[in-house]
Parts: C-alpha cells; sequence; structure tokens
C-alpha cells in the first residue's frame, strides 16, 4: 500500500494556513448529527473531547480510570515549549521547528513539526486563559527555562508539576462540556477492540471494568488518544496502567504501526533499587538547568561523594559538549550515562547510576531559590531514596519514559482506517527518533484543541457515512471475539503470573532492544520473546471472574498484547540497519560512539501492516524529504 501524507502543498509556513482552508466544513446546525467517540482523557483526549463539543459534535469520552484527573499527563514535570521568546534570545517559530527535527535526527515529517512549533504560542494563550497558573518573573511575564536540546529558554513550567496543572485546564474545559450534555463521559471502561464497517471506523468495544460487562458503541468517527506503549519494558516512568492495547488492537484491524522501536530513553530517572519494584521515578529534566552531572574520574571508586575533590571528579557531558554541556538531548545524555557506568565509573551499590549534583547552584542562588524552582521534586526524591538531595548529589540513570512510534497518522491525524483519528503520544507524529523535552505536552495539546476540531471536520463532511448502530454484525463478530479471548484467559489457569512474565519480557528487551542493540541480540530476542508468549497462554494464572472488578485480568490482556507487540518492536529494530537518536546498533557509530544515521537508505517511517496472527508483519515505507533543513551529523559539541 502506498501511503499518503497527505501533506498541503506551498512553503512550509504556509501549509497549515492553506490546509484549514481548503478542508471542508461541518454547517454548524449540522455538526449536532455527528457522533465522535475519544478513548483518552490525557492532554490529547481530554482537549479534543471539550473542543469538538464546543463545536457542537455529540461526543462519547471513554476513561480507563475513575477520572480523567489520573491521566497519565499528570506525572509531566518540567514544563511545555513555545516559541514565545520572552527571553529575547532570538527564539522564533523556525527555530523551535528546527531543534526539534534536529532532536529527533531527521526522523520525524518537515509540515507536522513546523505546524506544531506554529500552534505552540496559540497553546499558552490557551491555557494562560484557563487559569493554568505559569511560573511568571519578576515583571510578570511567564517565566522561561531550558531543556536539552537548545540554546535557548523556551520553557514554559509550573514548578514541577506542569503536566497536572495544564491537565487541570483540560479537565475544567471538559467538565463544563459534560455539564452542559455535550459530553458523555464513561469511567472505568477499557477499550478492548475496533470495530470497522465497510472499511471505516465506526466504533468501539469496551469491557466495564467495575462490572465486567462487554459494551459496544457507535459513532461516526473515533479518535484514540490512549497513550504510549513505554510499559512494554516493565519497568518505566508510565503509570501502571499506560498500555498498547487500543493502538495495538487497532494495528490488527488494518491500521498501520509506525517506528515501534523508537521509545525514549529519559537520563534523569531515580535508579533501579530492587528485583521487585513496579515501576520507575522520573526526576524532570529541568532539573539539569542547575545540576550538574557527574561521576568519579577513576573507574571502581566508591567513596561518598563529599570525599572525592573536585579535581577527581568528570563532568563529562561539560567536557565532552561544551557548547550544550548538561542540556544535551536525552538520547545523548542517556548514552553517555550509560557510557560511564560501561566504563566502571558508575555510582550507588549497584553502579549504575551517576550524579546530578546541585552544590553549586545552592551555593550561587541559596537553598530558598532552588527549592521555589524545584521543592516538590527534591521532596519526592528525598521520600523515595532517604537522602536530602540539598545536602548529597541525587543519583540517577536512564529509563524507558515515551514512546515515539505509534499508529501511524497522516497531516490531518487520520490512520490507514478511515475515521480512526490517533493523538499525542498513541500516533508516531513529531518526534522522530527521540523526543525533545517539553515537546510531549505541546503535542498532546496542539492535536487536542488546535488541529483535530479542523481535521475530523474535513473527513465528516466529505465523507458518505451510512448509518450503524451496535446491532450491525461487525459489532457482534467483535464483541463475540473479545469475550473469547477474556474465557481463554480464564482458563488457563497455570502456576506464573501475569506480573511475572511481563518482568521476564522487559528484560529481553532492556537488554537486546534497549539503548544498546546488536544484530545478535536482535535475534536471539525475537526467539526469547516467541517463546515466552508461547508459555504465557500455556502457564499464565489469572485469577477471578470476568463478572466483576478484576485487575489481573485486566493486566493479562495487556500483557498479551504486549508480548506481540514486543515482537514487532524488535522486528522493526533490526530492520533498521542505523543509528538515530537514542537506538544505537552498535555497528553503526561514529569513531566518537555517537549515533550514525544512513540517510540514503533509511530516511522513511516505516510503517508495519498486520498480515495476520503467526505472520510476519509488511513493511511500508513513507519517505521523508527534508526541503527546509540540512541533513546533517548532529553535534551538541
Amino acid at each position: 500500500m502506498k501511503l499518503n501524507a497527505n501533506i498541503p502543498g506551498g512553503p512550509l509556513a504556509e501549509k497549515w494556513d492553506r490546509h484549514r482552508f481548503e478542508l471542508k466544513l461541518v454547517n454548524p446546525a449540522n455538526k449536532q448529527k455527528f457522533n465522535i467517540i475519544v478513548v483518552g482523557t490525557g492532554l490529547a483526549g481530554g482537549s479534543a473531547s471539550a473542543s469538538l463539543a464546543e463545536l457542537g459534535y455529540r461526543v462519547k469520552t471513554f476513561c480507563i480510570q475513575d477520572s480523567p484527573r489520573r491521566a497519565h499527563s499528570i506525572a509531566a514535570q518540567g514544563g511545555i515549549n513555545a516559541a514565545k521568546n520572552y527571553t529575547n534570545e532570538g527564539d522564533s517559530i523556525q527555530r523551535l521547528f528546527y531543534d526539534t527535527i534536529k532532536g529527533g535526527d531527521f526522523r520525524a515529517r518537515e509540515a507536522n513539526v513546523y505546524r506544531l512549533a506554529q500552534i505552540s504560542n496559540n497553546i499558552i494563550d490557551q491555557c494562560v486563559a484557563q487559569g493554568v497558573p505559569f511560573a511568571r518573573d519578576y515583571g510578570g511575564l511567564l517565566a522561561n527555562r531550558s531543556f536539552g536540546g537548545s540554546q535557548v529558554s523556551r520553557t514554559l513550567y509550573a514548578r514541577g508539576q506542569t503536566g497536572q496543572q495544564l491537565l487541570l485546564g483540560v479537565y475544567s474545559a471538559l467538565s463544563r462540556q459534560i455539564a452542559a450534555g455535550n459530553v458523555e463521559m464513561f469511567a472505568r471502561r477499557e477499550m478492548l477492540d475496533l470495530v470497522v464497517v465497510n472499511g471505516q471506523a465506526r466504533g468501539i468495544v469496551v469491557r466495564n471494568l467495575i462490572t465486567g460487562q462487554i459494551e459496544r458503541f457507535a459513532a461516526d468517527a473515533v479518535v484514540l488518544a490512549t497513550g504510549g506503549y513505554g510499559n512494554v519494558f516493565y519497568l518505566s516512568t508510565n503509570a501502571m496502567a499506560s498500555n498498547v492495547s487500543a493502538t495495538y488492537r487497532a494495528y490488527k484491524r488494518g491500521a498501520f504501526f509506525a517506528n515501534p522501536c523508537f521509545t525514549q530513553i529519559h537520563p534523569t530517572c531515580i535508579p533501579v533499587h530492587g528485583t521487585y519494584q513496579s515501576k520507575l521515578t522520573l526526576m524532570s529534566e529541568s532539573l539539569r538547568n542547575d545540576g550538574r552531572v557527574w561521576v568519579p574520574k577513576t573507574p571502581g571508586d566508591k567513596r561518598p561523594p563529599g570525599q572525592i575533590t573536585e579535581s577527581e571528579r568528570d563532568y563529562y557531558l561539560e567536557n565532552r559538549y561544551p557548547s550544550f554541556g548538561n542540556l544535551v538531548p536525552r538520547d545523548v545524555a542517556s548514552r553517555n550515562a550509560k557510557l560511564q557506568c560501561d566504563m566502571g565509573k558508575g555510582v550507588g551499590e549497584t553502579g549504575l547510576a551517576v550524579y546530578l549534583d546541585f552544590e553549586d547552584a545552592i551555593k550561587k542562588d541559596g537553598e530558598a531559590v532552588i527549592a521555589q524552582k524545584y521543592g516538590n521534586l527534591f521532596q519526592m526524591y528525598a521520600k523515595i531514596t532517604g537522602s536530602n538531595p540539598y545536602k548529597e548529589p541525587m543519583m540517577i540513570y536512564p529509563a524507558i519514559h515515551y514512546a515515539m512510534g505509534g499508529l501511524w497518522v497522516d497531516y490531518n491525524l487520520m490512520s490507514t482506517i478511515p475515521g480512526l483519528f490517533v493523538l499525542g503520544e498513541a500516533n508516531f507524529s513529531d518526534h522522530g527518533a527521540n523526543r525533545l523535552g517539553a515537546s510531549a505536552l505541546m503535542q498532546g495539546l496542539a492535536d487536542g484543541y488546535f488541529i483535530i476540531p479542523y481535521t475530523i471536520g474535513g473527513y465528516l463532511a466529505g465523507t458518505a457515512l451510512p448509518e450503524v448502530t451496535t446491532d450491525h454484525a461487525a459489532f457482534e463478530s467483535v464483541s463475540e471475539e473479545v469475550t473469547n479471548l477474556v474465557n481463554k484467559l480464564l482458563a488457563i489457569n497455570g502456576s506464573r503470573t501475569v506480573d511475572d512474565f511481563q518482568r521476564q519480557l522487559g528484560n529481553i528487551l532492556w537488554e537486546y532492544c534497549g539503548m544498546s542493540r546488536n544484530e545478535e541480540g536482535l535475534l536471539k530476542a525475537q526467539k526469547l520473546i516467541q517463546e515466552l508468549r508461547s508459555e504465557f497462554w500455556q502457564n499464565v494464572i489469572v485469577p477471578g471472574s470476568d463478572k466483576d472488578f478484576n485487575q489481573s485480568l485486566e493486566r493479562a490482556g495487556r500483557a498479551a498484547d504486549f508480548l506481540e507487540f514486543a515482537e514487532l518492536m524488535v522486528i522493526d529494530a533490526h530492520s533498521r540497519k542505523e543509528s538515530c537518536g537514542c537506538h544505537l546498533n552498535e555497528a553503526y557509530q561514529t569513531e566518537d560512539n555517537e549515533a550514525l544515521r544512513d540517510d540514503e537508505n533509511y530516511s522513511y517511517v516505516a510503517a508495519w501492516e498486520f498480515a495476520g496472527d503467526d505472520k510476519a508483519p509488511h513493511l511500508n515505507k513513507e519517505p521523508l524529504n527534508f526541503e527546509n533543513v540540512e541533513l546533517t551529523q548532529r553535534s551538541y559539541k
């Protein structure tokens, strides 16, 4: 299948305005005739539901938690990017666009990324109008701080809880539409499958997580905003409920999955501290504004940090990347932390950590100023580790954080299934092979507030949509498949828990498809995943019933999808004979161990097409054409 990204013609800066003008419109009086399903209530899903309902569409919104306020978007700490240039440092839409393209190692679409940079300023105006309490400077302007991959301060923030504050703004807009009767909210529902009728997405089948009932819902279009798949690694910074099921089951219905091996590894996480740990905690990238990263110069030096003198410390990011220092992009910082630990210079009991030290910042500005900037982060670190970061350095190590891959979408954010739109982290768009910090919140809100209200209208106005109800044979068939899967999981009655399988899967992926990978390891990983999946279906134990609240059953369904999706990730990684972003194939690196791209052969989006159970997926390629930026070897030195 030839992929059509539907990128409008004309100069880059004019594409979005031109496209909005050319899109067909739905008459305001006719919008109430259309039903739209939105799955997910984070920043992307919540803002989409509120915006579409405000326009007059009838919206059904599905939330896996008990409240939209529990969406994983609240976990974003550091800030949100925008090209406001309040600091007068020379920022612009063009510079934000270039930093994002370069930060993604030139593996994203120019048109989508430029649109994101254009919309960034509108997002801030929207959120300020909603009352989001961004930090402000002495003069009253919105305060900015720096993030990795940029030499200007463009990140707006609300202490270390920016995601939470932005989500409260979204939640207020969504609540208004719920109260007005324009949004019907379905909490504690998990989407288990997509319903496709005559080639169009026309509804979903969900499980009521309280009663266990399988429910059907029909619509004229479906919007997925279900987040990322980082929990395939088991240990990640994602919320425990984050999963791949909605997008993976849409993939099995015909939506192509793009770049599944592209995952973000965040350098600033609290290191693993126990065998039975179930998740990892992120320390915001904003800490690298004032914290200095270092390790002892001598391998095996296990003295307390206070006993290691300045001359005995290796500030390796500052030394190797003098232009950007500690604010290199996440992939660069992560690879270098791993390299130091591989050299035996890691700190802590495991040796899998480096120091993030605030001693100089506290001496310069005082503890009160640092507390004002990062107080809640310091408090969180102290509670988890028992160490006071005001008195001794934090210990950090890279961890899985974000999914750059996701369902393939065109410029309208529509998947290869007509009528299925995908927003935020659930799609592959905008971030290439590495996401710059503070760009996730930007993309989620851009997609929900400012893109989908236009593009979904163009689809609805220009598409024949015969009436479909939940009595249709397609709904009956999908409901039966979902029910059979649930019953199959409950009937196995093996001896290993779901978490046991997921932990082993995560270990395989981290070892062979993590920061560093090679041909032999990827082939081994594929075989190990196949064996683990086979054992899962023979030996997993899922206690309880399908007729009530059963979290073991929930996790089992998600694990089953992870076990299939993991193999797709490895296949994708194996097919890409290059290194880009944090995805270092050991056979492809520069003399100084930086990622070495192959632009001649791999400058494309890998869009995988489901070919059937136990059959190899088919690779479709969307060529990436760069007309406005020069492809160069990334350098932050």
